[in-house]
């Protein structure tokens, strides 16, 4: 077999399909990638044991077809090295040593025959939904809730992002029980109904791969879903169980409405978290007429914090407490100049939403409050 790529062309192919390799694999096999030669197009899959990542490269100057496997960081690692410049592989069947050439010099290894990786057959078993969808959308949907993923493995159906496909529009939900955000989008009608959890790596895999392509088609079964575009084929199994009913928990009648800049909150909390205690990361809040007053204390090492910010309330005095790590993620997320905060009891949960959405796009973070005696 032989063919020649440009290096770069390669490197961003390569790089992108190693995304899906874990650190230590159960098989050796995995830490290769395997290359299918097939006339002009050469087909790059990385897989660890749940996910399947295929990446189509044009290729010139063909010979013979056929497939082999090659480590995959010291590709990736060379490609990054070499300069812009066509590269050819040549790969001898019968011994498998792999010669790679470019003008100023050569490389030489062993492969790996082809048929010693495990192939991963599409389970499209049982009853599928199918659908397209622009990959901005799918961009958006995944940015704006994976920091709400949970980690805790005792409640696997947190540990990914819930689609929630409507025939009118899809609405992408995580939580981790202290904080949960729902995002909607109607910029895409699926016409199809249906819904599932992606798993973390899945989805910051397709995030990271998938941002520059057009348009995505999704299969989705019972057990796995397949993100098919121009470039690249993703399939990955999906996590079982049911979701929690995320529209019971988000509280309908939150009477106390503050409106602050985003930014100026933001940075507020960045410099008043320095000070907070380490363990909780407290931040209390007081809201009073056009004024928010974040104060924090840790008594362990005396240090104490406290700042003023102008908002745009009216109503009674209040005070919640929140921790700071989950207001910098949600102020983070969020894009809009003002955010505003829905609040109805210092223990209950309080309700983020942006002051106006995108057009067809709906925005909502819940956060749950912490507890404090004393102000």
């Amino acid at each position: 077999m032989k063919f020649n790529v440009p290096s770069k062309t390669l490197y961003s192919y390569t790089s992108a399909v190693s995304k899906v390799i874990n650190a230590k694999n159960a098989l050796t096999v995995l830490n290769n990638f395997l290359f299918t030669l097939d006339g002009d197009t050469l087909t790059v899959t990385a897989a660890d044991m749940e996910n399947c990542l295929m990446a189509r490269v044009p290729v010139t100057g063909a010979e013979g077809t056929g497939s082999f496997c090659l480590d995959a960081r010291r590709i990736v690692d060379l490609l990054k090295e070499l300069p812009d410049h066509g590269v050819t592989f040549d790969i001898d069947e019968t011994t498998l040593e792999a010669v790679i050439t470019y003008c100023n010099g050569e490389y030489r290894t062993v492969a790996i025959n082809g048929s010693e990786y495990p192939e991963f057959k599409q389970e499209m078993e049982g009853e599928t939904i199918s659908f397209r969808c622009p990959t901005n959308v799918v961009m958006r949907g995944i940015e704006n809730t994976l920091f709400a993923v949970g980690n805790d493995e005792l409640r696997p159906m947190m540990m990914g992002i819930l689609w929630d496909v409507k025939p009118d529009k899809i609405v992408f939900v995580a939580t981790d029980t202290r904080k949960l955000v729902k995002y909607s989008t109607a910029k895409v009608a699926p016409e199809v109904e249906g819904s599932f959890i992606l798993p973390l790596k899945a989805a910051t895999v397709l995030k990271n791969v998938f941002g520059k392509e057009d348009e995505v088609n999704i299969t989705v079964s019972p057990r796995s879903i397949v993100f098919e575009s121009s470039s690249y084929t993703f399939n990955c199994r999906l996590i079982k169980g049911s979701f929690p009913d995320y529209n019971r928990v988000i509280p309908q009648s939150n009477p106390y409405v503050m409106g602050i800049n985003r930014l100026d909150l933001l940075n507020a909390v960045r410099r008043v978290g320095l000070f907070a205690n380490a363990g909780n990361g407290l931040i209390k809040f007081k809201i009073e007429d056009q004024k928010l007053t974040l104060k924090v204390q840790d008594s362990g090492f005396g240090t104490s914090g406290r700042e003023q910010l102008q908002c745009d309330y009216t109503g009674k005095d209040f005070m919640i407490g929140f921790g700071a790590p989950y207001l910098l993620e949600i102020l983070s997320t969020l894009s809009t100049e003002t955010v505003m905060m829905k609040l109805s009891d210092p223990s209950r949960p309080a309700v983020c939403v942006p002051d106006k959405d995108e057009d067809d796009t709906e925005m909502l973070v819940l956060l749950m409050p912490m507890s404090f005696t004393e102000y």
